[in-house]
Parts: structure tokens; sequence; C-alpha cells
């Protein structure tokens, strides 16, 4: 079996850590690598931060203050909004218990400090391969439209749909992140990716086209304009 088309995305990690130099080293080796980085100090800010950045991955260090890492890891999981966000614990607990409380939160994989670069970019592209995987295998669907990743076919109550590698993308997220509003440098960023350079009004034109492409099956109302702001999927 041919391995699942994936979109083309810069991949965003949020750091969840208060020793502020693991906190530079983390960041320069991830962006070295080409992640996006965010970071948080505490379990509080990076609950806020969360919902703001939507991260592929977080990096959860184990003893901050206030909340512990185990419990942000819960509220994560809890969190419908971010419960499929891959999870890796850092810390310094190296005792088998220690290891399966934390994986027992819903963490994806559990590193001990201190750890090498090559290690941990290792560990974090294992994690993303496997939840990628998990997330684009098996057909997704909303109101009579389906996509199937693995064969790159979009169907419209059964019929088959004529769409572009980009198109195919753009609706992609869109059905996997219905009812929300997103401006285009947010579309731009989740469906290009930030490392290839295009315009904002590039969006509007794939949206033209998107539309163009699901109008003769009438599911081109599902593509919503929100004046000044952006674009939101609904089947409703």
């Amino acid at each position: 079996m041919k391995p699942p088309v994936l979109p083309l995305v810069l991949p965003r990690v949020l750091i969840v850590e208060d020793e502020a130099p693991l906190v530079t080293m983390l960041r320069y080796n991830l962006e070295r690598e080409g992640f996006r980085v965010a970071a948080a100090s505490d379990g509080e800010e990076a609950l806020v931060t969360v919902a703001e950045t939507k991260p592929d991955l977080i990096l959860l260090d184990w003893m901050l203050p206030g909340m512990s890492g185990v419990d942000y890891a819960r509220r994560v999981r809890n969190d419908p909004e971010t419960r499929d966000i891959p999870i890796i614990i850092l810390t310094a607990r190296g005792e088998e218990t220690d290891k399966v409380r934390g994986l027992d939160t819903g963490a994806d994989d559990y590193i001990t400090k201190p750890f090498s670069s090559r290690e941990l970019l290792a560990r974090i592209r294992a994690v993303m391969r496997r939840t990628a995987q998990d997330r684009f295998q098996g057909t997704v669907s909303a109101g009579g439209l389906a996509l199937d990743p693995e064969t790159f076919r979009v169907t419209a109550d059964g019929a088959n749909v004529e769409i572009s590698p980009t198109e195919f993308r753009l609706l992609h997220f869109f059905i996997t992140h219905p009812e929300r509003v997103y401006s285009r440098s947010q579309l731009l960023d989740q469906v290009w990716g930030q490392n290839v350079y295009v315009e904002e009004r590039t969006v509007d034109v794939h949206i033209r086209r998107l539309r163009k492409t699901l109008e003769p099956f009438s599911f081109d109302r599902f593509i919503q304009t929100v004046r000044s702001v952006g674009y939101r999927f609904s089947s409703q």
C-alpha cells in the first residue's frame, strides 16, 4: 500500500518548559531543522498558546511551576480541540513507574534528560510520522463530500470529482477543521507552509477554483466567506 499523501505544511512545535537555556537550545535545533517553534514557560501560558498556535506537536516538561506537565497533558487530552495533538514528555525522572504514569496521561512518547538533539529530533519525527499516518488514513467526509488521502480521490454524493492537488489539500484542511474561520495567512501556513512564498491573494484564487469544482454538485456553498476575516467550511 502506498503511503498517504500528506499536505505540504511546515510543522509547528510548542515547547512547554520553564528552563530558558533549554528552550533556547531546543528552539535553535528545531528551527534549524525546519520546524516552526512557539514556547510557553508554564501550563497556564501553554493553554493559551496551544489555542492560538494549534501546534502539530507539544514538547512538555514534567516539572512545571504551578500546573504540572502531567496535569497539563490531561487538560490537552480532555479538550476536543487539542486532544489529537501528539505530546512528548521531557523529564529528569527515569523510573519505569514515572514513564508509565506519563504515558497513561495520553503522552505519545517520553524522553529522559539529558538527551541529545539527534535523539530528540528522531523521536519527534517518529511520533509525527505515526500521528500523521493515523490522521490521514481512511476517508474523511462531510455532508456528502468524501476525501480519500490514500487514493487522492474526492466524491460528491458518490460521484467522482476532478480536483487538483492544491484544491485537495485545501478541501481536506477545511473538512477536518469545520465551523472555524481562518484568515488567508492562516490558510497559507496550514496548506502551503511558511517555507513557500505565496501571496495571500493566491488563497482567493484557489478558493474560487475549489468552489467552481464543487459547484456542479451544489457543495460550493459549504465554503463560506466571512467578510474582512477569511473563510469557513460548514456543511450545516
